[in-house]
């Protein structure tokens, strides 16, 4: 399943590593941490797995849907093995009503059940029957009925509209993590595997779609008005992988290289929109086959357009559900961006075709190797399908430096975490999991090799094809394939949360007259909180890992020099043959996932390589996103990074601007807590100008994606920071396009749009919220959801909040209204943050037990003065899937307060003196 994690929107930096010092005592003293986990996170819920002595060998399961009532009427037929006498049968089954149930021993006489016991808040059922069912084979039969819930999850119901404009709903699956059971009675656990006989009773003019293709369909002898399909043995496989879809579709089809049929089902009308989709996954298909050296194992794969739908996408068995943003791309009117994403999408789902479906984690505590590795391969597959993309430089900007935010806070977790009852699952959906996951997955492949790597993941699928299995399986595999000891260095990455920060100084020694050696002490030390009281000193609590580290010289930044592996605290590395003008450089591609403090000579040695572009553009980002979060740290001041944030004037690359203008974001909202807010955006347009003359409005012959990418960024910064004639071209080009006149690019609309409403009126909002309505295609309704918060007067702003909940909103998109509104300024976030606390019940009752909620809280984090309140809120107001959240951003807030209170004077002044008149 892909999430829609968004940027990198945390604030500030908490867990970094120890350094060769404690903490300055002149540091702001914080919040205890464990005081605001014992307020928001209540005890852990008991739980226990369900019991072995009844498991599914297949299920024969009819579903019949009311697409009026919302209702549906099921029967399930499971052949299922009873390993020991027992009386009851335990599975898992919620909001569902069953109204018969009984079981036939194999060549025995069928055995009613006489109750239903429901444990509803450990979502299970108990059937108890008047004997003992004995050991052996039997067919268990429940007839059971249910609600087409508007939730999101399980078998619920999504609205659309018709080209017509009529309202209609369609039926349609959510099943991960544990929400099969709210669909029919079942195991729904990742290990029991079960093989499916699908059947559907369905309106005969709708569309009906499951996991395997259909072998019979014909009319339902009950209502001429219906038609029974069949569908054919699915593999064996877990519950939350099983799907149908029942609604009106066009659909393209295609055949991959390897004999696969795909298609691609779109809303009716738009068929052409799912074009792009169907040649990305026809060349991804045969590129997996050969990357894995393992065939697909199913006949036919489709991927569908959900109106209503919270994940960006859900990786069911041979039928991928996705958000329409994250599958149609309309070649007129979608920007360059969307394309980017829908490939990135569709790379990852059909990578868990092999990772996840065929091979299953064991349990839930291992959903971080099928995310992880998943947001890996994703670019692997773009960047062997569009190369022009430039696709790992932006995996270090939009993963790795995401994860490494998320991980710097006491309040993170370990990459495997250890899930009991089913509201923790919700939980570990998040960047550590995805990104952290997906950046140790590629430290990994770098330390191992790719032909290497290649031949322990055949091994591993194989051997686990249809089977389950856990993390260590995963590193057996591979260390039989490397020789390399690949359990004993990633359990230090996966088993513990945090990261490392290399401790880098550098002497050079005279080998002979005409020779010289580079002597380079790293250290490597251990975890820290900035929090005083959480200080980890040296002793055996402290984290420690096993780090791959790269060297590379300006003799070849492209190339690495030296690789070792660094296990202990302190090591001296020598590298010969470096002359006294060179530079060195930890970390080359930024693939290693620690933080780097380089001593003053070797930083200020690597400046030029910034300035004349010797550094690689991905060693340039890093180099700047390691500053700027330890000034969040307080290990260097925020001046030393607006320093060096002005020796990038000369920069081209689209993912460098786009890091710099995130980190120049989370500076501005810090910054609006003070009266020179205005100061930080002159420095942003002194930053941006000469790039955007460079750029221009209007794209060139011979631009590529990136141009347009970088096009769109750098003249929404502009806008946004009030660059007078960015505004007045703006305004002048919206005016024309909402007249007709001239049609704005895709690319520059979100940027106009943007512009526009941060300077604009009532008027102006208005005219937005008429496009809006208009849109046919919904990237354009999210990208004027998205930049609608940019209005700056209060009431515009609260009117943005109430269109958030309102019917032309679609419920997984509220968030992002709301988040836009949060993000665009001080009086933006105290107004969001009201919002969600007057309006709580609403919310929360649309997203409970779901990532959504957590999505809102972060967004929507209060103030920099606010974490009491907020932690007085959530005592009050539980939010059981979101509680790692909350405490994230109850810490975030703390930590603001810290870093504002001990770089603002210093900002200020150095802000003021760039703008003095020299002397």
């Amino acid at each position: 399943m892909l999430l829609l994690l968004g940027r990198r929107v945390s604030l500030s930096f908490a867990k970094r590593v120890r350094t060769c010092h404690p903490p300055s005592p002149s540091k702001p003293a914080l919040v205890n941490f464990n005081q605001i986990h014992k307020k928001i996170m209540p005890e852990r819920r008991p739980f226990v797995r369900l019991p072995t002595d009844v498991y599914p060998v297949n299920y024969g399961l009819c579903l019949k849907p009311d697409l009026i009532d919302f209702t549906f009427e099921g029967k399930l037929e499971a052949v299922v093995e009873v390993t020991q006498a027992t009386n009851q049968i335990v599975m898992n089954c919620a909001d569902i009503d069953i109204i018969t149930a009984s079981f036939a021993p194999e060549g025995g006489e069928e055995i009613n059940a006489t109750g239903f016991n429901y444990q509803n808040e450990d979502e299970k059922v108990t059937l108890s029957f008047p004997s003992a069912l004995q050991k052996g084979s039997g067919t268990l039969k429940i007839d059971f009925v249910g609600e087409l819930n508007d939730k999101m999850k399980g078998f619920y119901r999504s609205k659309y509209a018709t080209p017509a404009g009529e309202i209609r709903y369609a039926a349609v699956t959510q099943f991960e993590a544990t929400d099969a059971r709210r669909a029919f009675p079942c195991w729904d656990e990742p290990a029991i595997k079960a093989t499916f006989d699908i059947t559907l009773i369905v309106p005969k003019d709708r569309v009906a779609l499951s996991n395997m293709n259909v072998i019979d369909r014909k009319p339902y002898p009950d209502d001429e008005n219906l038609v029974e399909v069949k569908f054919a043995t699915t593999p064996i496989m877990s519950t939350y992988l099983v799907a149908f879809v029942i609604g009106e579709y066009d659909f393209v089809e295609s055949q991959s290289s390897d004999g696969v049929t795909v298609r691609v089902y779109t809303p009716i009308g738009k068929a052409e929109q799912g074009k792009f989709a169907l040649e990305v996954a026809t060349k991804t298909l045969p590129f997996y086959k050969d990357y894995f050296n393992v065939p697909y194992p199913l006949p036919k794969i489709d991927l569908i357009a959900i109106a209503d739908f919270a994940a960006g996408a859900m990786e069911n068995w041979g039928l991928v559900t996705y958000r329409e943003t994250a599958l149609l791309i309309d070649p007129k009117n979608s920007c360059s961006s969307s394309r980017q994403w829908v490939a990135l999408v569709v790379g990852h789902e059909l990578a868990h075709q092999w990772f996840g479906n065929l091979v299953t984690m064991e349990w839930w505590t291992h959903l971080w190797l099928n995310e992880g590795f998943a947001s890996w391969i994703e670019y692997l597959c773009v960047d062997h399908c569009f190369p022009e993309y430039d696709i790992w430089t932006q995996f270090v900007s939009a993963d790795y430096t995401r994860a490494l935010d998320l991980d710097a806070l006491d309040n993170s977790h370990p990459i495997e975490v250890n899930v009991g009852h089913p509201s923790e699952v919700d939980e570990i959906f998040d960047a550590i999991s995805y990104s952290k996951g997906a950046s140790v997955i590629r430290m990994l492949h770098n330390y191992i090799g790719d032909e290497d790597f290649r031949k322990g993941m055949n091994a591993y699928l194989l051997k686990f094809q249809h089977k389950n299995a856990s993390t260590e399986d995963l590193w057996d595999c591979l260390e039989q394939a490397s020789g390399k000891p690949i359990a004993a260095v990633m359990s230090s990455w996966t088993k513990q949360m945090g990261f490392p920060i290399i401790v880098v100084d550098q002497e050079q020694v005279i080998e002979t007259d005409m020779t010289y050696a580079l002597s380079c002490s790293v250290s490597l030390c251990a975890g820290f909180s900035l929090a005083p009281s959480l200080v980890c000193r040296t002793g055996e609590d402290c984290p420690s890992w096993m780090v791959p580290i790269s060297i590379c010289t300006s003799e070849d930044p492209a190339c690495t020099k030296l690789k070792v592996l660094l296990d202990r605290p302190e090591t001296s590395i020598t590298l010969n043959n470096i002359s006294p003008d060179q530079w060195v450089k930890i970390n080359p591609g930024t693939v290693g996932f620690y933080r780097i403090q380089y001593s003053s000579s070797m930083l200020e040695s690597l400046l030029p390589g910034i300035r004349d572009l010797t550094l690689q553009p991905v060693d340039r980002l890093g180099l700047q996103n390691d500053l700027f979060s330890l000034s969040r740290a307080g290990m260097i001041s925020t001046v030393e990074v607006l320093k060096l944030m002005e020796a990038f004037v000369n920069e081209p690359n689209y993912t460098v601007w786009s890091d710099l203008s995130c980190n120049l974001g989370v500076l501005s909202s810090l910054l609006s807590h003070t009266d020179f807010h205005e100061e930080i955006q002159e420095f942003i347009r002194d930053l941006f100008t000469p790039i955007g003359l460079k750029l221009g409005w209007d794209s060139r012959q011979g631009e590529g994606h990136l141009d347009a990418l970088l096009r769109g960024l750098v003249l929404g910064k502009l806008g946004k920071a009030g660059h007078k004639p960015t505004l007045e071209e703006a305004r002048r080009r919206f005016k024309d396009h909402v007249e007709g006149k001239q049609i704005l690019s895709a690319d520059l609309r979100s940027p106009v749009y943007l512009t526009v409403l941060k300077h604009g009126d009532s008027t102006t909002l208005d005219t937005m919220l008429k496009l809006h309505k208009q849109a046919d295609m919904q990237e354009e309704k999210n990208r004027i959801e998205r930049v609608l918060g940019a209005i700056s007067a209060p009431d515009l702003i609260q009117k943005v909040l109430n269109f958030a909940l309102s019917e032309e909103v679609r419920p997984q998109d509220t968030v992002s209204v709301i988040g836009g509104v949060a993000g665009s300024s001080k009086h933006g976030r105290k107004a969001a943050w009201k919002f969600v606390k007057d309006n709580w019940e609403e919310l929360h009752n649309r997203y409970q037990g779901g990532f959504l909620i957590s999505r809102l809280i972060k967004v929507n984090a209060p103030p920099v003065a606010s974490a009491n309140m907020s932690v007085h809120f959530f005592e009050s107001h539980h939010a059981p899937a979101a509680e790692r959240t909350v405490q994230q951003c109850c810490e975030n807030i703390l930590l603001n307060a810290a870093w504002l209170k001990r770089d603002a004077d210093d900002i200020h002044q150095y802000l003021l003196q760039r703008k003095a008149p020299p002397v």
